[in-house]
């Protein structure tokens, strides 16, 4: 059994799907429809920067999703593979949900990328720059993050956003408790502490504006359920129904994004090969869950046409 997995933010690059763009008449077409939809030259400032400009949220979402469905559809459409035999669950981490729904085809592309610019504009609005921060704590697993999160939030939000897997936990919140996590982590345990250069808190409850603009966005879109199970950073449990799915996307605003136990469930539900489409973060990750998995990264269209004769 296989899986598609779907990267989140910090996997933007310049540069990213300008060869890709070259290559695949599907990967264009991905491109011009996403600027179409939202009237921004967007895969000019992917190819060209500046990094600042891509680097922001409401930039760097769609941005992701677009060069994920570029891969994919150019897996799809020129490569022939087709998504339900060559795949039996989808997911993403954070972002990535979203892409996976349109690659899976609960959302359409322009919806999707409308959502995720949306997403991104609330998401850095929900917080004053500068109020909020976020951290890596490495060598920590979920537990002692926990623990250390508790610690350091003295009245303030200090909350796990991203079990990622054994070794790797981020936190989020107000950036005092942030800043006293890092000073304690090291005692407390963890191998060390890095705070991330992001824009906004995500994931923790300081989101809640955030996932109110998303309630009341998603509540006017068609979402169909997808034509193989999402395994949502939620529940981290496969998910079909239309609504709860909406309802989940909702959630994940604010909610720890569960990826140590989405990889390990998919793992034990039969999952023998994860196929990251569009970024080469989720695969170390997933080898350090389930060291005995086959990990497969695709962007460019090399890796593309090897998938393709790998799946045919």
């Amino acid at each position: 059994m296989r899986a598609f997995l779907f990267p989140g933010q910090g996997s933007q690059v310049v540069g990213m799907g300008a060869a890709l763009a070259d290559a695949s008449r599907a990967a264009r077409d991905t491109f011009d429809e996403v600027d179409e939809a939202l009237g921004q030259n967007l895969f000019r400032l992917m190819r060209d920067g500046p990094d600042d400009d891509l680097k922001l949220t409401e930039n760097a979402q769609p941005a992701i999703m677009a060069h994920a469905i570029a891969v994919f559809r150019a897996l799809t459409r020129e490569g022939g593979v087709e998504l339900t035999k060559a795949t039996s669950f989808v997911a993403g981490h954070s972002l990535g949900e979203y892409s996976a729904l349109c690659a899976a085809g609960s959302l359409d592309l322009a919806t999707t990328a409308k959502l995720l610019k949306l997403r991104g504009q609330a998401m850095q609005q929900a917080v004053p720059v500068g109020e909020g921060a976020m951290a890596a704590l490495l060598g920590a697993d979920l537990a002692l993050a926990q623990k250390i999160a508790d610690a350091a939030a003295q009245g303030e939000v200090c909350t796990v956003a991203n079990d990622n897997d054994p070794t790797q936990v981020v936190i989020s919140g107000h950036k005092g408790a942030i800043d006293r996590a890092i000073e304690i982590a090291k005692a407390m345990g963890a191998k060390r502490a890095v705070p991330l250069p992001v824009s906004a808190p995500f994931h923790c409850p300081l989101m809640q504006p955030a996932a109110d603009a998303m309630a009341d966005a998603l509540s006017y879109v068609v979402l169909e359920a997808p034509a193989v199970p999402l395994y949502a950073n939620v529940t981290a449990e496969a998910e079909t129904d239309p609504d709860t799915i909406r309802n989940r996307l909702v959630e994940q605003v604010t909610a720890m994004v569960r990826w140590r136990e989405s990889v390990a469930n998919m793992r034990d539900a039969g999952v023998e090969e994860f196929v990251e489409l569009g970024g080469k973060v989720l695969g170390g990750m997933v080898k350090r869950i389930a060291p005995d998995a086959e990990v497969t990264s695709v962007v460019s269209i090399d890796d593309i046409e090897a998938l393709a004769k790998e799946i045919a």
